[in-house]
């Protein structure tokens, strides 16, 4: 009988473990980060890589990589990076220049060609530790009409990042539902094909995120001290960021990454 309870109860406790871990950190705390020791908690969850434009590199405590928006040569200086996925959230060369990522990835577009253009493809999937998921968008072309695009979530289990792709709008309540509680925010600035840095300011001011980080701005420092005017503010001249859930300042925070053959 006692047996039989022990069981019972042990496997009670393991669907609770499963179901907190499926929640993750973009949708609520998971059940097994409470049990997290403090030690392990002041340790980076993540680092996060800049190198122009809307590429980036994530970078889990587990050693999972993942490359974001990869830009094709001719801009900035490539960067030798490897990953086991890559996130693709528009069908451009600034976006979508995966031959240049190391290591066979996977590549999660966002988007699917079809013959009327391009669809939104939608994106769920594990890559190791960390869940990856799109968010449709969209992006504005110059003459201001839109087209498709995708925004992308990493739910680390502990720290919630997204990559919010060209976006070009204020979200919706479904776009807040589906981002969750964000941590971390890659957002936008640079207008033309995105929201600009006024539009942007409304979109952290909905999202809500720990951290803020301009990207999509073309080297211009002007919009960069518009999307951050009254905002506690700091730049990471070498582009390289370490993230612990931990450490997050308690009110959104915009933290400027440097990057190779960029302003800084």
């Amino acid at each position: 009988m006692k047996l039989a309870r022990l069981v019972c109860v042990s496997f009670t406790l393991l669907l609770l473990f499963w179901h907190g871990a499926l929640l993750g950190a973009c949708k609520e705390e998971s059940f097994a980060s409470r049990f997290v020791r403090p030690a392990y908690a002041a340790t980076p969850d993540a680092t996060l890589h800049y190198f122009g434009h809307s590429f980036f590199q994530l970078v889990t405590s587990r050693g999972t990589r993942i490359v974001m928006d990869p830009l094709a040569p001719g801009w900035y200086p490539v960067p030798d990076v490897s990953a086991h996925a890559v996130t693709i959230g528009r069908e451009h060369q600034n976006h979508n220049w995966f031959p240049i990522v190391k290591g066979r990835p996977l590549l999660l577009r966002g988007l699917r060609e079809t013959d009327l253009g391009y669809e939104w493809n939608p994106v769920r999937t594990t890559v190791l530790d960390v869940l990856v998921y799109s968010v449709p968008i969209y992006v504005s072309r110059p003459n201001g009409n839109l087209f498709k695009g995708a925004a992308f979530a990493y739910d680390l289990g502990r720290l919630c990042v997204v990559h919010l792709g060209d976006l070009s709008h204020k979200l919706t309540p479904g776009h807040l539902k589906q981002f969750g509680k964000v941590d971390v925010a890659l957002v936008p600035i640079g207008g033309r094909t995105t929201m600009g840095p006024w539009t942007a300011r409304e979109v952290i001011g909905q999202l809500k995120p720990k951290m803020a980080i301009p990207m999509h701005y073309r080297d211009d420092l002007e919009r960069v001290r518009i999307f951050s005017e009254g905002f506690p503010t700091r730049t990471v001249p070498d582009g390289s960021l370490a993230i612990s859930k931990a450490a997050l300042p308690r009110k959104t925070e915009i933290v400027v990454l440097g990057y190779r053959g960029g302003p800084f």
